[in-house]
């Protein structure tokens, strides 16, 4: 069984203005989508009490829109490619507004978010990160960890603000690295067990902050 500890749990520190009815959220992922493929299937078995109302990739033929085509779920493709950036999120923050989403999720996003989109959607913007921060921010966390020969290592969730991987953590899991495994294997290891076991959790954690008690 995957074994994710729940290390953190910070959204009781937070005062966020509960929302009227059922919160909308959209994914922002950039590749392959594994953590938002994960999100997509917690959304539809109902594990989260809220609506999942798109996926919008930045990459032109990211695999992450076909996997929510497969699940069902609206999407969008907002290239960046040839765009400054304030064009290219004026864009995204259209589609957003057009498909309704109140809350972000970062599944893989490999864009830094800029101090205006942030501020349109401040204190609603989730990412996941693959390590235990504060430890290892930025890029290549997972195998940051590994290298670092750390007894204990894992995963993080936690609201964007304008540092890199610095906003409040929601939730953090971990696993123990076995003696005979590789980098490589590790880094799987903390993906399948620990990133895609606490994302879900962190959502709910966040949807039932906001005083959703029904997803009716």
């Amino acid at each position: 069984m995957p074994r994710a500890d729940i290390l953190t749990d910070a959204t009781r520190g937070l005062s966020l203005v509960p929302t009227a009815g059922v919160p909308a959220f959209a994914i922002l992922a950039s590749g392959r989508g594994s953590n938002a493929e994960a999100l997509m299937n917690a959304f539809a078995a109902g594990r989260i009490r809220a609506r999942l109302v798109g996926v919008i990739a930045n990459v032109d033929g990211a695999e992450v829109l076909n996997k929510a085509i497969a699940c069902g779920v609206p999407t969008r493709l907002i290239a960046h490619k040839g765009l400054k950036r304030e064009e290219h999120e004026e864009k995204l923050f259209a589609v957003l507004n057009a498909l309704g989403a109140e809350h972000l999720l970062l599944a893989g996003y490999m864009r830094v978010l800029s101090p205006w989109l942030l501020s349109r959607f401040r204190g609603r913007i989730v990412n996941i990160h693959p390590s235990l921060l504060p430890e290892f921010p930025g890029l290549h966390g997972a195998e940051r960890q590994f290298r670092a020969k750390r007894s204990v290592v894992g995963a993080t969730v936690h609201y964007v603000n304008n540092g890199v991987d610095t906003g409040e953590v929601i939730l953090q899991g971990s696993i123990e690295p076995r003696g005979d495994e590789d980098e490589q294997t590790l880094v799987r290891r903390i993906l399948f067990e620990v990133e895609h076991v606490i994302y879900a959790r962190a959502v709910r954690l966040v949807v039932e902050r906001l005083g959703v008690t029904d997803a009716s």
